[in-house]
């Protein structure tokens, strides 16, 4: 990482990033280029891993994707805001925190399994928990994504022109 006065790696910290964003973008391998696809997520850390339930159409490219090569990036990001440079156009800034990782996708078979990565979805995205049955499972595919290396990023200061100006 370039920007290492940036970097977050107190892993309670990069755990409050996770929970405060609310889509993961999720990188996969297509042929020739990247594909990308922002989805909606809950998930949970275990064991040095983050893992990610996301649900969605039984079919469809982007679970072609997956079945064809499992590698794949995430990213994600929250508290962004644009921090005014006024009339110095190289003055302008953001505010931001995000995580990337590298890690691999599989589709959930298990139903229970399924059931607890829907359950995280909707607590995660809503605060609220919801019963889930396996009727309501059978009609979507989730996608588990288990990201062994990842790093945090965060610029969280709220610059001033004046501040700027005087550097």
């Amino acid at each position: 990482m370039r920007r290492t006065d940036r970097e977050v790696t107190d892993i309670n910290e990069i755990l409050k990033i996770v929970d405060r964003a609310k889509i993961l973008h999720l990188g996969l391998f297509d042929t020739d280029y990247p594909y990308i696809v922002p989805l909606h997520y809950g998930y949970e850390y275990k064991e040095g891993n983050l893992i990610f339930y996301m649900h969605g159409a039984k079919e469809g490219y982007k679970l072609d994707l997956i079945r064809s090569n499992q590698n794949v990036c995430v990213e994600l990001e929250c508290d962004i805001e644009l921090v005014s440079g006024d009339d110095i156009p190289c003055q302008y800034s953001s505010t931001f925190a995000s995580v990337i990782g590298r890690g691999y996708a599989e589709l959930v078979k298990d139903e229970q399994e399924k059931i607890a990565g829907l359950k995280l979805l909707m607590l995660h995205q809503t605060g609220k928990e919801f019963e889930i049955d396996e009727r309501m499972a059978k009609t979507v595919e989730v996608i588990k994504v288990t990201v062994h290396s990842f790093t945090a990023k965060s610029n969280p200061m709220k610059r001033q022109i004046s501040d700027l100006q005087s550097k």
